[in-house]
Parts: structure tokens; C-alpha cells; sequence
């Protein structure tokens, strides 16, 4: 007898930065986190998901091309792990793919809608572990600058932004965006 069909693992675990930025959201710091990953270690990591813009889709989900219609991406695993070569979409029979950005492609309006706005209205604009060149997410640093937010950089690397942030941290973001925060946090309730 063959055992179920077990979807593999899809991603891997929060690490000390993604639980250090929910922490920044749970002590009432209004918090919102727009990434470029696909990984859901935000989430994992305790922001909550309505908190989160992923401007790249997420690996979780699958999408049809034709139709539109989602599905998690677990499901279409099982579906290739029980034997389906190309498991077509169960709406209109279109092609499945991940709902991730691929190149080329034009980032979902509504969420990026979202994400400037955000940029538009924030007080302090973390750039963490980007090099701030991949567009139309680097302009969210600009969009915050114009606006008079502090930036604070946390990038391994020189960004094209180093010079108007209000400031650049080098250090590991393992490090550094857990002490970061804890200093916000430890700043915001001796107000």
C-alpha cells in the first residue's frame, strides 16, 4: 500500500530579524513590512499577513495564467506528487504557475498602490537588505525621502540612497535590525 502523497517543504523559517520587526509592530509602533521576497518568513515570523505587501507574489500560491483563478501552491504540488505531470487549472483547464513576479513582469498594481502610499505616510522608512537598484521597489526609499521620513539603511553593500539616509548601518541585519528595533521600541515607550 503507498503512502499519501506528503507536499514537500515550500520555505524555510523566520529568522531573528523577521520576529525583531514584529516585535516593532507588537508594541504599537504602527509597523508595515513591503518586501521583495516570496517567502512568507515575515509572516512566519509574527507580522501579521494584512501587515505584509509582497511586491514579488508569494511561492505559496499558485496562479493560472489564463483564468486568474489561486490556488496554494501545496495543492498543486500534491496533485504533481500524486502524478499529474502538468496539473492545469481546475477552474478553466488554463496553465498553472507560482504567483511570483517573474522578470519582465509588471508588479500588481493594487499592491504596489498600497506600498506607496505607505511610503507616502511613514515616519521613519527601514531599507533592509536591499541595494536599492531594482525598480519600481527602490523609488519606495525616494518616495519616503521626498516626504521628509527618516531612512535608515541596513544594506551589507552602498546603496544609491546612502548619502540622503538619515543613516547606514553595514553590520549583519542579524544583528543589527534586532538592536535597531529593540532601541525604537525602548525610544518610543520613554515617550
Amino acid at each position: 500500500m503507498a503512502s499519501p502523497a506528503r507536499p514537500p517543504r515550500l520555505a524555510g523559517r523566520a529568522e531573528r530579524c523577521h520576529r525583531a520587526i514584529a516585535d516593532l509592530g507588537r508594541s504599537g509602533i504602527e509597523t508595515w513590512v513591503i518586501t521583495q521576497n516570496i517567502d512568507g518568513l515575515h509572516q512566519k515570523g509574527g507580522t501579521p499577513p494584512d501587515r505584509v505587501f509582497e511586491l514579488h507574489g508569494t511561492m505559496f500560491r499558485a496562479i493560472c495564467v489564463d483564468c486568474g483563478d489561486q490556488m496554494p501552491m501545496a495543492d498543486v504540488l500534491a496533485r504533481v506528487e500524486a502524478g499529474e505531470a502538468d496539473p492545469a487549472c481546475l477552474c478553466c483547464g488554463g496553465i498553472l504557475k507560482s504567483a511570483t513576479v517573474m522578470f519582465g513582469q509588471v508588479l500588481d498594481p493594487d499592491v504596489f498602490a498600497r506600498a506607496v502610499e505607505i511610503a507616502r505616510s511613514c515616519d521613519l522608512f527601514l531599507a533592509v537588505g536591499s541595494t536599492l537598484v531594482v525598480e519600481p521597489a527602490a523609488s519606495l526609499c525616494g518616495i519616503a525621502l521626498q516626504v521628509g521620513a527618516a531612512v535608515v539603511i541596513v544594506n551589507r553593500d552602498p546603496t544609491p540612497y546612502d548619502h540622503d539616509a538619515t543613516a547606514v548601518i553595514r553590520d549583519p541585519i542579524g544583528e543589527a535590525l534586532p538592536r535597531l528595533t529593540a532601541q525604537l521600541i525602548r525610544a518610543n515607550a520613554a515617550r
